[in-house]
């Protein structure tokens, strides 16, 4: 990562669920996190960096984005706007 605009913080466990804790993540990797799983989803069951790289989908996308730049920024939709799906509901 490269300091910048290119830099987000993400609540492990989202502020929404009660987490304090966060951690400096790429701007594609939290936008896609988001898009990934809803609040509940990661307050349960992805509190951490590891949970997180054990999910199929999200491995496939860390794979891919590991051959783009180190300045890599792409033009996504803000977090939880359309084409969102949501996970681990119930």
């Amino acid at each position: 990562m490269i300091a910048g605009p290119s830099v987000e913080w993400h609540h492990w466990v989202p502020r929404s669920e009660g987490g304090r804790e966060s951690a400096p993540l790429h701007r594609v990797c939290h936008r896609m996190i988001h898009r990934l799983f809803d609040h509940a989803t990661l307050a349960r069951h992805m509190t951490g960096p590891e949970a997180l790289r054990a999910h199929p989908e999200m491995a496939r996308f860390l794979a891919w984005v590991r051959k783009q730049p180190p300045a890599f920024v792409a033009r996504t939709e803000p977090p939880g706007r359309r084409g969102r799906r949501r996970t681990g509901r119930g």
